[in-house]
């Protein structure tokens, strides 16, 4: 069995014995025979219920892969804080798969459920953000509620205490994994689970509902090796005889325009020394890792224009081998509530294109949350 990393070194393990398409109910008792726990994770007793007790870590379905399906478990969190949830689709290495989870500080509040896909280990919440991904559900504090996942395709569907409703209307699953292993996970914060259910379901058709791609988005990028950002001056552009020696990958952006870098980079889990002192802001973080970015502009004449940005969670933007931009846009950064969350709209650079080709370079650097950029040319305002 592969492990499955998730942020602050949680390992899951993940089973590969496949079932039958026929469909399945399953009752599957809180016990270290049907699960495998890593972790702080453990079999315990609470308010006379046989449970799965998770506080970092998580426990795995054991020899049960599902595509479609439905999910069926109750929950408790006894504090306030916390990230519990459902993991599914995990990929055969343990580096990929999707998850959707209940944060209890959030509740009643617009991200109180988010959804994220697990991409070469990167929890990318950042970059996938607001409608589909977050939604608004009251989690009262050491109660149990009860989960419902319904799995159909590329669609996911999770209802929270209301079995009419669903809290969350998942409508493009992003890791693109079509069947894995199941599992329960808890980045903080004690959770109970019981009466754990699983029934598979025949499989439907794989439709995808990607956005639209935004006008404008430049789409064909070429990336970098990853490197150590600590290693690198990040104010100064690439020379090109080093430029000339990279591997570079070529790479498109998804609709509607991202680059997601954890597709195609492991993640780096650095531990961000500003978390829980803003005066660090400014130290240098170390894990931290950055990709270089590369694309061309044509012009059919010289003349200045505007390019939209979001990165997450810095970047450097070159021009015709000349710094234009530098910033930062990771979590608590910018004051200590500070989600970072990526936006198109986020930041504006002014590009001053030359007649002929234009080499536009960024320098992305990541410290957790989601790996990525979007650029998009626009007219001036």
């Amino acid at each position: 069995m592969s492990r499955y990393m998730v942020a602050c070194a949680i390992a899951l393990l993940s089973a590969s014995t496949a079932h039958s398409q026929a469909p399945q109910k399953l009752s599957v008792p809180a016990d270290t025979t049907h699960w495998s726990l890593e972790g702080r994770a453990e079999v315990k007793a609470y308010q006379g219920r046989p449970c799965l007790f998770i506080d970092g870590g998580g426990a795995s379905l054991n020899d049960l892969e599902m595509r479609d399906g439905v999910i069926d478990v109750d929950a408790l969190s006894t504090e306030g804080r916390g990230f519990f949830g459902i993991q599914f689709r995990i990929s055969s290495d343990g580096q990929n798969g999707e998850w959707v989870y209940l944060r209890p500080h959030k509740s009643g509040q617009p991200d109180a459920i988010q959804y994220t896909p697990v991409l070469n280990t990167g929890l990318n919440w950042q970059l996938y953000n607001g409608s589909g991904f977050t939604a608004a559900v009251e989690i009262p504090r050491d109660t149990w509620i009860h989960l419902r996942l319904e799995v159909t395709g590329a669609q996911a569907k999770l209802y929270v205490r209301d079995m009419a409703t669903p809290a969350l209307v998942i409508d493009d699953l992003k890791s693109g994994i079509e069947k894995g292993p199941v599992a329960l996970a808890v980045l903080t914060g004690p959770t109970y689970f019981s009466n754990f259910e699983i029934r598979t379901t025949p499989d439907t058709r794989w439709e995808r509902h990607a956005p639209a791609m935004r006008a404008g988005v430049l789409t064909d990028w070429r990336l970098s090796p990853s490197y150590d950002a600590l290693t690198r001056n990040l104010e100064h552009p690439l020379e090109a005889s080093e430029k000339d020696t990279m591997s570079w990958q070529e790479v498109k952006a998804e609709p509607p325009g991202l680059v997601v870098i954890n597709r195609y980079r492991p993640s780096p889990h650095s531990r961000v020394s500003y978390q829980f002192d803003f005066s660090k802001r400014l130290d240098p973080q170390q894990g931290m890792r950055v990709v270089y970015a590369r694309t061309n502009i044509p012009s059919t004449e010289n003349q200045v224009k505007r390019l939209d940005i979001g990165y997450s969670d810095d970047v450097s933007v070159f021009l015709n081998g000349r710094i234009l931009f530098r910033g930062r846009s990771s979590q608590y950064y910018r004051d200590p509530g500070f989600l970072g969350i990526m936006n198109l709209d986020n930041d504006v650079v002014y590009l001053p294109l030359k007649k002929g080709t234009n080499e536009l370079v960024l320098a992305v650097s990541d410290l957790g949350g989601g790996w990525g950029f979007s650029c998009r040319l626009a007219e001036m305002k």
